[in-house]
């Protein structure tokens, strides 16, 4: 999305639901021209025909298909991420007007003060969504089981023990027969949310097969990753060949810790949180099955239970799933075939 200013003019566009405002800078810095468009495609597509120019806005909802349709235009697109831009977000004088001219003035000086990020295709993102769909299935599914369950404590009477899965069918007949016209509602949706929770597990099997065969490898060779932690990987990172280097993986799904270094202090901070939290939980989960009692034995594996003692479990169940993103984006771009105990068998390590 990003090409060369040409025009030497430079917008802001700070974007809202309804309607977005925008400020057009000369090749001086002058503003020449401030206003508003509709934030519907035809209307951005109208205002921004024409000669090509540097245009920035925050990233947000709409954000994605705005950068494609205006790169599509032939504008240079830099969506800056709003989580490094304090000067707009902390500023005590915000407005929508003095939004889009800091973005203008940001933009013009050096694109790179805005912490620019590459949105997804549209393939992808539609892709990406099937996730996340599923996951907003799970966690309703999770809600409701739980209220069951705790309606049932309320009584002083106990549910059996059973998966998810089975849930609806076991509990049913188990019902205090006072809250039955209250929980077997619930029960019959908590059934209709499996059922297609099964219809989009097999999607993702779909997706993989067809359009991202490349998740194969990642979920067919390393124990502890699944077809959707392998998909997830897959359409997040999109293009493996962005990072110069596989430790960065780490840092852009926000399992790095956050570093505020001053003077002589360095103080122990948590990790960022940046970057896609559905692949981040998806990685942690997948530590937690390598650490646990039904992991396979590993490098992966040895490296975290040494990590358990030292750090505590939860600084090492982020660390295996900070290495396992490594691994994972280091086993896709080369291609390799991954030894799960390459390093016990290695000369240095058995001497």
């Amino acid at each position: 999305m990003r090409k060369s200013n040409t025009s030497g003019i430079t917008v802001g566009l700070d974007v809202s639901d309804k309607q977005s405002t925008y400020t057009v800078l000369d090749e001086d810095g002058r503003v020449i021209e401030e206003g508003k468009v509709a934030t519907r495609r035809t209307a951005l597509a109208e205002r921004f025909s024409g000669e090509s120019c540097r245009i920035a806005l925050e990233a947000g909802c709409h954000s994605p298909w705005i950068s494609r349709l205006l790169a599509d235009l032939g504008h240079e697109v830099v969506v800056a991420n709003p989580r490094q831009v304090a000067l707009i977000a902390k500023n005590h004088r915000k407005t929508d007007r003095l939004d889009a001219t800091r973005l203008a003035r940001l933009a013009r000086v050096d694109a790179e003060l805005l912490s620019p990020i590459t949105h997804r295709d549209q393939q992808t993102q539609e892709d990406l969504e099937l996730l996340r769909a599923r996951e907003q299935l799970v966690r309703t599914r999770t809600a409701l089981i739980n209220h069951v369950r705790a309606t049932v404590k309320s009584l002083g009477e106990r549910l059996p023990a059973c998966s998810v899965a089975t849930f609806h069918r076991r509990v049913a007949m188990a019902l205090p027969a006072g809250l039955r016209p209250a929980l077997e509602p619930l029960l019959c949706v908590i059934s209709q949310l499996t059922e297609k929770i099964k219809v989009l597990d097999g999607r993702a099997l779909q997706l993989i097969a067809e359009r991202h065969p490349e998740a194969v490898a990642l979920k067919d060779q390393i124990n502890g990753v699944g077809p959707l932690t392998a998909l997830a990987f897959v359409l997040t990172i999109e293009n493996p060949h962005r990072f110069r280097s596989s430790r960065e993986v780490g840092a852009y799904l926000g399992l790095t810790r956050r570093q505020r270094e001053s003077g002589e202090t360095s103080p122990q901070l948590h990790i960022t949180k940046a970057g896609d939290a559905l692949l981040r939980r998806l990685l942690v989960q997948c530590a937690h099955y390598v650490l646990g009692p039904f992991g396979k034995d590993c490098d992966l594996r040895r490296w975290g239970l040494r990590h358990v003692g030292s750090g505590g479990k939860k600084r090492a169940i982020v660390a295996v799933a900070r290495k396992l993103a490594v691994l994972m984006h280091r086993l896709w771009i080369t291609g390799e075939v991954y030894e799960p105990l390459r390093q016990a068998s290695s000369p240095s390590s058995a001497a």
